[in-house]
């Protein structure tokens, strides 16, 4: 599974908006939206606040392992 889809069902799981998950990682919505669209690649503080907010490993959010922690 490619990032922006893994990061699109994480979202879903947790019942949030796009615009909720980008305050609580202090991005914009429109950053949130090319992330979630796969037009654009978080950076790495990003990544590990997704990876934080979202309760799973860098790892599984990269789509390198199947295991959440």
């Amino acid at each position: 599974m490619k990032f922006h889809e893994r990061l699109r069902e994480l979202r879903a799981e947790r019942k949030e908006t796009q615009v909720q998950v980008a305050q609580a990682i202090e991005i914009t919505s429109r950053q949130y939206q090319g992330l979630e669209a796969g037009t654009s690649v978080p950076n790495f503080y990003n990544l590990c606040a997704l990876a934080d907010h979202l309760g799973v490993s860098l790892d599984y959010l990269a789509g390198r392992t199947g295991e959440r922690t």
